[in-house]
């Protein structure tokens, strides 16, 4: 059946013509050959000039080599799964660069999976709903003396762009009437599952803090991450900062994205340097989903953020940006970090959220405390902060969050 898509597929599809006849082509040598070949694209995508080229041949090797094993006649099961990782990687790692290649990579996948739904994807498993427990009380964060500001009814796009744009703010509830919270809900596995459908990867960062030694990346299986958080483990695994919607474009449309985002703010002399993010939209969408104690440390971001909490409670950090050279920053990059970040560093050393107060970094503690803010975010609260604010995040339940840079 999927041989007989693929043929109606690729009669309306002139892209996925041209892949098709190349696969067509191929011998299994050259197939095989093909694994060697993206290997090497993502290699040199850490240290070529021309990044996008090695984007470019990484997406169409991908491509082919996933139509390839996906023509045979009779296909197996992990055949299939292989070729929908090949082609999620594809949006992963390259972003499925070139003209018409996102769209032709998930009516791909969606192809693969309506023929293999039953044999992808293990037996139905039981719906969790994430934070459904009583809620502890978070700790206190000593190391911020200020409450974030909250407005019970959001500000007016006039006065946002005027002067409530130069700090930050907490409109409580703004998205409680998103679909994430209710007709979609994004605390249910079950949801998360169906909407993804079966064979799916996603990176993880294990670990707590990609500042230490032992932290990694990860590709795993999207069934297999949401399954989980609703269990106890010593692995820690953070989905971090991640353009999820670009693999799953139907979660896209259970979220609003504020007016705010697609407003021109006053900027502020703190951060002069402010530019948008280059895409077309000048808009890039992130979204954090990880378990409870999950820390995204003290750093720095070059854009305004809404930043909207969907699935259980998070604790916020904040500090303004002329307080920088108090941070001791560290060498240590945040791996998820945007490249244009004029900083040699864009991370802090210093654990915002420790319990106690400590004699290791003096300066932060005089000078830094006294102007940092704190607050602990419900599901449906948006957050604003302006470019240049230092931030950082604890998760206190399994926590799904929405980040809106622009």
């Amino acid at each position: 059946m999927l041989h007989q898509i693929l043929l109606s597929l690729q009669s309306n599809d002139s892209a996925l013509a041209d892949f098709y006849n190349a696969a067509l082509t191929l011998s299994p040598e050259q197939a095989a050959d093909f694994d060697e070949f993206i290997r090497d694209c993502h290699t040199r995508l850490a240290v070529a000039d021309d990044v996008y080229h090695f984007r470019r041949l990484y997406t169409d090797a991908c491509i082919l080599k996933s139509v390839y094993d996906v023509s045979a006649p009779i296909l197996n099961p992990s055949v299939a799964a292989q070729a929908i990782r090949s082609l999620d990687k594809a949006i992963i790692i390259a972003g499925a660069a070139g003209p018409g290649r996102h769209d032709l990579i998930l009516d791909l996948i969606q192809c693969i999976q309506s023929e293999h739904a039953s044999l992808l994807r293990p037996p139905p498993l039981a719906d969790v709903l994430f934070s459904t427990t009583a809620p502890s009380m978070p700790a206190p964060v000593v190391a911020a003396r200020q409450p974030i500001p909250r407005f019970d009814a959001p500000p007016s796009l006039d006065s946002f762009q005027r002067s409530i744009a130069l700090r930050p703010f907490i409109v409580p509830g703004h998205a409680s009437d998103w679909p994430a919270l209710n007709e979609h809900p994004w605390n249910s596995t079950q949801y998360l599952r169906t909407v993804s459908g079966p064979g799916r990867v996603v990176p993880v960062e294990v670990g707590s803090d990609y500042r230490t030694g032992d932290w990694s990346q990860r590709i795993m299986g999207w069934d297999d991450f949401v399954t989980s958080l609703g269990q106890t483990s010593n692995e820690v695994l953070y989905l971090a900062q991640h353009s999820l919607f670009l693999q799953f474009p139907n979660m896209r449309e259970d979220i609003v994205v504020p007016d705010y985002v697609y407003s021109c703010p006053n900027s502020s002399d703190s951060f002069p340097g402010y530019k948008p993010p280059t895409n077309d939209e000048q808009l890039v969408l992130n979204v954090w989903l990880g378990p409870k104690g999950t820390i995204s440390p003290a750093h720095v971001d070059p854009y305004n953020n809404c930043y909207v909490q969907v699935v259980g409670r998070k604790t916020v950090w904040l500090a303004p940006p002329w307080v920088s050279p108090a941070l001791y920053t560290t060498s240590q990059r945040n791996p998820s970090v945007n490249k244009e970040i004029p900083q040699s560093s864009n991370t802090s050393q210093v654990d915002v959220f420790a319990t106690e107060k400590s004699d290791e970094f003096p300066l932060f503690w005089k000078e830094v405390v006294p102007e940092a803010m704190a607050a602990t975010l419900e599901p449906g609260d948006l957050l604003f902060f302006p470019p240049g604010w230092w931030h950082a995040f604890r998760s206190e339940d399994v926590s799904f969050s929405v980040s809106m840079w622009w």
